[in-house]
C-alpha cells in the first residue's frame, strides 16, 4: 500500500495550490479519502474528506468555502484544491484512506508567507 502526496510549496497569502494523493496497492474505488495537516508543533487536525463515489463531501470549518476536495477513481487519485490561502495553513499535509486499517501518506509541506 502506497499513498503518495505531492503538490505542496511556497506560495503567498491569498494563492492557490492543488494537492495530489496517488493510492496504489489498494481498491481506492472502494474507500473514503480524507486530507489531514499538522502544523509545526501541534496536533494532526481533520481538514476533508470525500466518500468512495465522490458524492459526499465534508470540511473542516477552518476550510469551508476556500478548499475543495475531489477524486478521479480511474487515476487512484485524490485532490485537494487550496485557494485564498493564510498564513495559519500552513503545514504538512496528509492523505488517509479510510480503510482497515487505514493508510497515511509521507505528507507534502505547505508554507504560506509573503
Amino acid at each position: 500500500v502506497q499513498l503518495v502526496e505531492s503538490g505542496g510549496g511556497l506560495v503567498q497569502p491569498g494563492g492557490s495550490l492543488r494537492l495530489s494523493c496517488l493510492a496504489s496497492g489498494f481498491t481506492f474505488s472502494s474507500y473514503t479519502m480524507k486530507w489531514y495537516r499538522q502544523p509545526l508543533g501541534k496536533e494532526r487536525e481533520w481538514v476533508a474528506g470525500i466518500s468512495s463515489t465522490g458524492s459526499l463531501r465534508n470540511y473542516a470549518d477552518f476550510v469551508k468555502g476556500r478548499f475543495t476536495i475531489s477524486r478521479d477513481n480511474a487515476k487512484n487519485t485524490v485532490y485537494l484544491q487550496m485557494n485564498s490561502l493564510i498564513p495559519a495553513d500552513t503545514a504538512v499535509y496528509y492523505c488517509y484512506a479510510a480503510a482497515a486499517p487505514g493508510y497515511w501518506g509521507q505528507g507534502t509541506q505547505v508554507t504560506v508567507s509573503s
